[in-house]
């Protein structure tokens, strides 16, 4: 189980220690259980709600969204915050953009960026707790970690010596294809809610592979983490304007 307890410390703030090092093969074995760490993300977020549940929903969506970004480590919102400086600073210069990318201050353009989205999340998770759509506690993390391995298995990683690189030389392509395939099926037997996560999803990574290859022929990690808070956002959002 070393791929797994890898990606749950990788992506989470869960106090997961591991025995030895990781191989290399181990480590991009990682991303086929990305979409089962949001799963576990999602059931946590789930089990707070049940926790708060006699707490006012303006109040408990603000805890349940803290709580989120914790349990995440703000991981991909640092993602977001320098992939926005980046594209806003690089003036679609590809090096110029890569360059600001790996600076780890942040710029207006990034404070912005967490702003906005934070904002979204709060706004659309009080909406959704209002009507009681409690599903998206669980789609929403899932279905962004999907995107994570997606996104690096269908677009070139262009970061020399990156984290990126070596997960996706060694990536187990034709599983990691069958894993996304079947939690494309099981998050569609969520009826709507499954159907506008699955759509956003598709939507989203098609729309940010044809940018990432337009300005820098390929991924980072940081596009990758700023795709999956934007598509959480996203599939928030239009769940909120859909069905609450």
């Amino acid at each position: 189980m070393m791929p797994f307890a890898l990606a749950l410390q990788f992506l989470t703030r869960l106090p997961v220690r591991l025995r030895r090092a990781p191989s290399a093969e181990e480590s991009a074995e990682s991303l086929l259980w990305y979409p089962l760490v949001g799963v576990v993300l999602g059931l946590l977020l789930l089990l707070g709600n049940v926790l708060l549940s006699g707490v006012d929903v303006s109040l408990r969506a603000a805890l349940l969204l803290a709580a989120w970004v914790w349990l995440s480590g703000g991981l991909h919102l640092d993602g977001l915050a320098d992939t926005a400086d980046a594209w806003i600073g690089g003036y679609g210069d590809r090096e110029r953009t890569l360059a600001i990318m790996k600076d780890p201050a942040c710029g207006p353009i990034g404070v912005l960026a967490l702003l906005l989205c934070l904002l979204l999340k709060y706004c659309a998770l009080a909406l959704l707790l209002q009507h009681q759509l409690w599903s998206l506690l669980l789609v929403a993390p899932w279905m962004g970690r999907c995107l994570l391995p997606l996104l690096l298995l269908t677009t070139p990683y262009v970061r020399a010596g990156g984290l990126g690189e070596s997960l996706t030389r060694a990536m187990p392509r034709q599983r990691l294809q069958w894993v996304l395939l079947g939690n494309a099926v099981v998050l569609l037997c969520f009826g709507l809610v499954g159907l506008l996560a699955f759509m956003t999803a598709i939507v989203l990574t098609l729309l940010a592979r044809r940018l990432l290859l337009q300005r820098l022929g390929g991924t980072t990690g940081d596009t990758a983490g700023a795709l999956l808070e934007v598509a959480e956002c996203t599939v928030l959002v239009v769940a909120a304007v859909v069905l609450a």
